[in-house]
């Protein structure tokens, strides 16, 4: 596929977060992930979820809900071991097994309830798969080298092989695409500045992030949902990034979407939907936004498994998918809002 065709990817933040909402839910998520015993050892993630209610915009409002998770992930994404604030009884279960599609099915079938009751553990439960895949890159924003001197030391048999087993994941890698075919320098990915997640109008409007010494990768979400006083639909207002920390300060974004949803407060059907690509690593991935208009009159319930049956592979971008996923939870929130 000629990269020429297209415009350069996206490289432009929308943080800081828009103050909270009058009368609104956010539910706001972050999973840190370290090396406290250094590169060659396990993984150390921190989830951490909150939701707040707001009343007046501007004002102090309610949590109604949080939780922590802790986690140690072996370098093939096996868990080490797991806990959690407030802990599930079947949570330990997960020992042992693989961070990838696999566990979030797992998760799914051995706790049901996390995923029909909304729960604030749930999301970042099902995003340890997305952040164990995606965390590494943080060694090759700490230190640029490393992927360089790794590209180097590699013949060009063993690149096309490692980037064959990425053909076809998501909507950026289809092949042909320039993701597969070009031998990247790590500073374009890293050209992207994440900016701040918290609003210093509304410093309110996260929850504390766990901090690190070091490399570090970070996975944030934000949820916003409210009815609009004119239409009287539900409106959600979403955001999703991947980042990672930089030896000189500040954070290099790697993936980062917007939604903007409204539903029917009644049927939860999806009225419209509309992503907005921030920050993508190749030229071809914002094309995948197109195929999201299929998800348009399903039922927020649904949207989870309605993402992974029209979206798959090649359909879909990954992260967008993610994005949209938590869609899922809109309904329990939306039960939450102020009256």
């Amino acid at each position: 596929m000629n990269t020429h065709s297209f415009p350069p990817a996206p490289r432009s933040t929308a943080n800081p977060a828009p103050p909270r909402p009058a009368n609104s839910l956010r539910r706001t998520t972050s999973i840190d992930v370290s090396w406290p015993e250094g590169t060659d050892q396990p993984r150390l993630f921190i989830g951490r979820v909150r939701d707040y209610r707001t009343g007046s915009p501007g004002q102090p409002g309610t949590e109604i809900g949080h939780a922590e998770l802790r986690a140690v992930l072996e370098d093939d994404k096996t868990i080490r071991s797991i806990s959690a604030t407030p802990e599930p009884a079947r949570l330990q279960e997960i020992v042992g097994h693989r961070a990838g599609g696999h566990l979030r099915m797992f998760v799914r079938d051995i706790m049901p309830e996390l995923v029909a009751q909304a729960v604030p553990l749930y999301l970042v439960l099902d995003d340890l798969s997305g952040s164990a895949l995606v965390s590494n890159i943080s060694w090759s924003m700490w230190d640029p080298t490393l992927m360089l001197d790794r590209r180097a030391n590699m013949s060009d048999q063993e690149f096309e092989e490692m980037m064959s087993g990425r053909a076809n994941v998501c909507w950026g890698l289809a092949e042909g695409n320039s993701g597969l075919t070009f031998r990247r320098d790590v500073s374009e990915v890293a050209a992207a500045d994440a900016g701040e997640l918290r609003n210093a109008a509304d410093p309110l409007g996260w929850h504390e992030f766990a901090e690190n010494d070091g490399p570090g990768f970070r996975r944030a979400r934000r949820i916003d949902v409210w009815r609009d006083p004119s239409s009287g639909l539900l409106t959600i207002d979403s955001a999703f990034q991947d980042s990672a920390k930089k030896r000189d300060g500040g954070r290099t974004a790697i993936h980062e979407y917007l939604l903007r949803v409204t539903a029917d407060p009644d049927t939860l059907e999806v009225l419209s939907l509309e992503p907005d690509a921030r920050i993508l690593p190749f030229p071809e991935c914002p094309g995948a936004i197109h195929n999201t208009q299929r998800l348009v009159g399903s039922s927020l319930g649904d949207i989870r498994d309605e993402v992974l049956r029209q979206l798959r592979g090649p359909e879909g971008c990954t992260h967008l998918n993610d994005a949209m996923r938590a869609l899922a939870d809109v309904p329990v929130l939306a039960a939450s809002l102020p009256r």
